[in-house]
């Protein structure tokens, strides 16, 4: 690896790690939220949780029907951001094992 890459791997690990923690999140709050129909995503700070999860849930209603009247895409986000979260920077993840390396040889 040249150089200027092991100085940015650090800063790479911890940005991607945070954005996946955020999104996740998101997620979350959506999921909560279909518990309570009434509210509206498009007014007050609820449009900053609606914003970025919209448009990849409504591509992800396409293939998932709902089950049982229950939108389940907000799981299924939680679930596969969580494994690319813990495959990219989890403890034993692609990058903290490359992050890892480079500091030991250093």
């Amino acid at each position: 690896m040249t150089p200027s890459l092991l100085q940015v791997l650090p800063v790479v690990h911890l940005a991607l790690g945070l954005l996946l923690a955020a999104l996740t999140l998101a997620f979350l709050l959506r999921i909560v939220l279909t518990w309570y129909p009434q509210v509206d995503l498009k007014q007050g700070a609820w449009s900053l949780i609606a914003w970025p999860t919209e448009p990849v849930l409504s591509l992800t209603r396409r293939v998932v029907a709902p089950i049982g009247g229950v939108d389940v895409t907000p799981v299924i986000w939680v679930g596969l951001l969580s494994l690319l979260r813990e495959l990219l920077v989890g403890q034993q993840g692609l990058l903290s094992q490359v992050l890892m390396r480079s500091q030991a040889i250093s």
